[in-house]
């Protein structure tokens, strides 16, 4: 799995909370971090020709083949065992894609052409969040997700 994160230089906390839990991931789920160069904000553009800007430098580094799931406002909001369910059926879908390819846009968010190019959209939280925790809380969440798939006894589920 390849997370696409549009942004760079972040605080040491959020790359070892994502480090952490990438880690914790096993050899046939690992999960890559690759950061995208954010478009200037002091470029003079409009937030279109930013957005677009920053899909063209996305398109560019997405693997050949990739099942694309956008983070989204509008997106699905699943549970973790939803999440989990949702994991299972990319893998096992045979569509032509090989790999699973997350992307968080930058502080305006990601054009709508590669919204609407993706293949699933989901959303991590009703509430806004700093695109840096946003990074740390898909990890875990797939993390989680993955284990409680595995059967792994990370995820507790409610308390009853």
């Amino acid at each position: 799995m390849l997370l696409l994160a549009v942004g760079a230089r972040q605080p040491d906390w959020v790359s070892e909370g994502f480090r952490e839990y990438a880690k914790r991931m096993p050899r046939e789920a690992s999960l890559q971090l690759r950061e995208i160069k954010p478009e200037p904000r002091r470029s003079g553009k409009g937030v279109a020709d930013i957005l677009a800007a920053e899909a063209r430098r996305i398109k560019a580094a997405l693997p050949p083949h990739s099942r694309l799931i956008v983070l989204d406002e509008q997106g699905d909001d699943p549970d973790t065992e939803a999440l989990a369910q949702r994991l299972e059926q990319w893998r096992s879908q045979r569509d032509g894609c090989n790999e699973l390819v997350f992307i968080i846009g930058g502080p305006d968010g990601l054009d709508a052409t590669l919204k609407a190019g993706a293949h699933d959209r989901l959303r991590l939280s009703s509430l806004t969040l700093p695109h840096g925790l946003a990074r740390v809380l898909l990890a875990e969440a797939l993390y989680r997700a993955h284990s409680l798939a595995s059967g792994h006894p990370y995820h507790r589920g409610a308390l009853q």
